[in-house]
């Protein structure tokens, strides 16, 4: 059974054939994509659900879809993660995003993460939970900070599945179960 999480404005749910169409072509966006090595095609965005779905159908959680409530079906993904590669900080639960280009500056991947790091910590009893991006990445590294994670420069590192590239350098950020928890006192 796959959990499904709502916020007061979002839907955080399985994914559906629907929702492959608009994720196609939030994968073949450049301004969606200005952080990763490429552009995906419709066969490379349809591997990559499906590479989703597998953990999602196993684990009960994962990189969920994300729909606006009474709004956009489809907006698209938020959630949790285990990271496919070896590094310092591996074995890890990543929360992270990525939002079609008309749902930006509307708070949703702060809200649908929020709610995605409230599962990891109350529902899966999580010590931490970390995410990445590229150095330049400013808006996730907001919505990060937005979200109590903390930096530590020394965590900074290459990721290994990318080619070698100027973006290859990544920033990583931590939340413990004390930080999430401190978070509403603060």
């Amino acid at each position: 059974m796959i959990h499904e999480l709502r916020t007061p404005r979002l839907a955080l749910r399985a994914w559906r054939p629907e929702d492959r169409e608009p994720f196609a072509a939030m994968t073949a966006d450049p301004a969606v994509m200005e952080h990763f090595p490429a552009t995906m095609t419709r066969e490379q965005s349809d591997a990559f659900v499906d590479r989703i779905e597998a953990p999602m159908a196993a684990d009960g959680w994962g990189l969920w879809a994300v729909e606006v409530v009474g709004g956009d079906r489809f907006i698209g993904y938020v959630g949790l993660a285990r990271p496919g590669f070896e590094a310092h900080f591996t074995p890890a639960v990543e929360v992270g995003w990525r939002l079609a280009a008309t749902a930006w500056g509307h708070g949703y991947a702060t809200e649908a993460a929020s709610e995605a790091l409230r599962f990891a910590f109350d529902e899966l009893a999580l010590d931490e939970v970390v995410s990445f991006t590229i150095v330049g990445n400013v808006r996730s590294r907001a919505v990060m900070e937005r979200l109590g994670m903390t930096h530590d420069p020394a965590d900074d590192f290459d990721h290994p599945n990318l080619p070698e590239w100027p973006q290859r350098r990544h920033v990583l950020y931590r939340i413990g179960q004390a930080g999430w928890l401190s978070r509403g006192s603060a």
